[in-house]
C-alpha cells in the first residue's frame, strides 16, 4: 500500500507540471487540422504520441483517486500541521544564504497541507503567517509559543501532528532528514518510521546515507496523539542547505512527508 500512496503522490505531481503544456500540443494540433494546414507525417506522429499520452496520465490520475485514501472516504479525518518556529524566534539560518529556518518551515508547511487537503484530508495549520504563536515578545514568549502550538493540536483532535524544522549542527559533515517521536508512544514511533523511510529515500538520490527516527524528550510530542518533528535537512551543510531553499526539492520533501504520513496512518489502521 505504501507503494501505491507513492506512486501516486509523483504521478499526480507529473500531471499538473505536464498537463498545460499537453493540453497545448492538442490544441495546437486540433487547430491546424481545422484550417486545413499540410501537417507533415512526422509532426503527425509526435502530436498523436503527446495525444495518447494524454490520455494515459489521466487515467492513471482517476486510477489514483480510487485508492483506498480517496477524498470521500477521509473527508473527516484531520491532520495537524506546525510550522516550526516564527516571529522574533527565526530558529537556525543557513550556513551560505542565511535563510532562516522559519521561513523554509513555513513554506514547505503550505506544500504538505495542500498535497493532504488534495487527498481529501482536513488540515489545521498552527501557523499560516510569518508570526509566532507567543503573543508578546516578553520573557517566557517560547513556552507560550508551544503551549499555544499544543493547545491547537488538541483542540483539533487529528489523527496526528506532524511539525517541520530544519536541522543544524557544529560540524558541517551531516547531511540528511530525520523524524523524531515520543518515546511514550508506540504509534508515533511507528508513523516516524514510515516518514523516516521517505526522507532516506529522497536522500538517497543525493548520495546521503540514510537515518534512524529517533525518541526525543521535546515538549511538542508530548500530546494525546502520534506527533512528529521532522527535521527536514542541515542548513548547517552547505549542500543540504541549496537544496532545502530549492523549490524543487521542498516539492519533493512534502511529496515524501505525505507519502510517509499516509501510509504510516495505513499501518496504524491496520493494528
Amino acid at each position: 500500500m505504501a507503494q501505491l500512496y507513492r506512486a501516486q503522490i509523483r504521478k499526480k505531481e507529473k500531471l499538473s507540471t505536464k498537463r498545460c503544456s499537453l493540453c497545448r500540443n492538442i490544441n495546437g494540433a486540433m487547430l491546424a487540422y481545422h484550417k486545413g494546414m499540410k501537417i507533415k507525417r512526422s509532426i503527425i506522429y509526435t502530436t498523436l504520441t503527446i495525444f495518447f499520452g494524454f490520455l494515459f496520465a489521466v487515467g492513471l490520475c482517476f486510477h489514483a483517486l480510487s485508492l483506498p485514501v480517496a477524498a470521500s472516504q477521509n473527508s473527516g479525518m484531520r491532520i495537524v500541521i506546525d510550522a516550526g518556529h516564527g516571529g522574533i524566534d527565526g530558529g537556525v539560518s543557513g550556513i551560505n544564504t542565511g535563510t532562516r529556518e522559519s521561513d523554509l518551515n513555513l513554506t514547505i508547511a503550505f506544500l504538505v497541507k495542500d498535497r493532504l487537503t488534495d487527498m481529501g484530508f482536513s488540515v489545521t495549520m498552527t501557523r499560516t503567517t510569518d508570526n509566532g504563536l507567543y503573543g508578546t515578545t516578553a520573557a517566557g514568549f517560547k513556552k507560550r509559543d508551544l503551549e499555544k502550538r499544543r493547545q491547537i493540536c488538541e483542540a483539533a483532535k487529528p489523527l496526528c501532528m506532524v511539525s517541520i524544522h530544519q536541522n543544524f549542527f557544529p560540524s558541517s559533515a551531516s547531511r540528511g532528514g530525520q523524524v523524531f517521536y515520543a518515546k511514550s508512544n508506540e504509534h508515533g514511533k511507528s508513523l516516524a518510521e514510515s516518514v523516516q523511510t521517505e526522507l532516506n529515500s529522497l536522500y538517497a538520490e543525493q548520495g546521503v546515507k540514510g537515518r534512524k527516527s529517533a525518541s526525543a524528550d521535546y515538549y511538542l510530542l508530548s500530546t494525546p496523539v502520534p506527533s512528529l518533528i521532522v527535521e527536514c535537512g542541515f542548513l548547517s551543510n552547505p549542500k543540504d542547505e541549496a537544496l532545502l531553499i530549492s523549490s524543487v526539492f521542498q516539492a519533493k520533501l512534502a511529496n515524501a512527508i505525505v507519502c510517509g504520513v499516509l501510509s504510516g496512518l495505513e499501518n496504524l489502521s491496520a493494528v
